[in-house]
């Protein structure tokens, strides 16, 4: 090998390993919806109604379970690099309550800690009864049929 062929085949490597580094690049994407500064400023509480925020701000993400009177719009980034498991950034939850007429009492932007997955519990619940071992269900049955009552004619 000489040497300029050496030469030759360092610059083609190190320009692949550029070329595949720079195909890493974490790719966000925006979730739910995120009203902007400006549309969250042309809400005023006292004089602005569902309609009006409807317009503004599109439908909520959530409507609250036992007070139907306060939408939730949440939103959030997520950001992926390559195979790894995405990243939540940025999460943010806006709160808008609204007095039994409909009109806009108070415009909050609550917590913005991420938050936590919640894992499921793996248990099983019982069923009532006697547990059979696998010899119990496999012999179970010999002995339940009558072969006289099985047969087409009934003889």
């Amino acid at each position: 090998m000489t040497r300029s062929s050496f030469y030759l085949a360092a610059a083609l490597a190190s320009g692949l390993s550029l070329a595949l580094l720079g195909a890493c690049s974490p790719t966000v994407n925006p979730r739910g919806n995120q009203p902007s500064a400006s549309q969250l400023a042309e809400i005023k509480p006292g004089t602005t109604d569902k309609a009006t925020v409807t317009r503004l701000l599109g439908s909520p993400s959530t409507v609250a379970n036992f007070d139907t009177t306060t939408w939730y719009y949440i939103s959030q980034k997520t950001e992926e690099l390559a195979f790894f498991k995405p990243e939540v950034r940025d999460p943010e939850i806006i709160a808008v309550n609204f007095d039994k007429d409909g009109v806009v009492t108070d415009v909050q932007k609550l917590n913005k800690k991420v938050p936590r997955n919640i894992e499921p519990v793996a248990r099983t619940t019982p069923a009532p009864g006697k547990e059979l071992s696998f010899i119990e269900q496999l012999l179970g049955n010999f002995g339940r049929f009558n072969t006289q009552s099985a047969s087409p004619s009934g003889q």
